[in-house]
């Protein structure tokens, strides 16, 4: 049996949409009481038999100035650290991706690294056609995501400063 070529409906229930924000949040609390060392692997979906390396990205609120912290998955590529605006294929980006456009001066956590500060900018399309492939090899689910919205998911690099 084939990939859905269509977002399941189920995924945009507002109780989904509700677990998932409370999983985020527990993912938050554990990877910052141990510094990384729970919470630092997405372990769901394509992440179940090859976990991929999470980070937490600070961002503050276009709107409200309230600084936030969302778990990604993401790519080391040199000394950058690349994430993807996925949400899972829904038709609009993430809130953090329009906060990042407003505030691109942030900082990142990862395991046993606290607070490495970034400035973030969406890949061109070059480095997104280089990076995407290496993307989806990190998470395959990418793909599926991809073919389910039809807005090209943008891939953001998180370069240091």
């Amino acid at each position: 049996m084939g990939l859905p070529e269509e977002r399941p409906a189920g995924l945009d229930s507002p109780v989904t949409v509700k677990v998932i924000k409370y999983m985020a949040k527990a993912q938050v609390a554990a990877f910052k009481a141990t510094n990384g060392r729970i919470g630092n692997k997405w372990r769901i979906g394509a992440g179940w038999k090859k976990p991929v390396p999470t980070l937490l990205l600070e961002h503050v609120g276009r709107k409200s100035g309230k600084t936030f912290e969302t778990p990604l998955l993401y790519l080391e590529d040199g000394r950058d650290l690349v994430v993807v605006a996925s949400q899972g294929g829904l038709p609009k980006n993430p809130q953090w991706y329009a906060n990042l456009a407003e505030h691109p001066d942030t900082r990142v956590s990862l395991k046993g690294e606290k607070h490495r500060p970034v400035r973030a900018r969406t890949a061109t399309p070059d480095e997104r056609e280089v990076l995407w492939p290496r993307l989806v090899d990190l998470y395959a689910d990418f793909e599926k995501y991809q073919r389910w919205t039809e807005r090209t998911i943008p891939v953001v690099v998180l370069e240091p400063r």
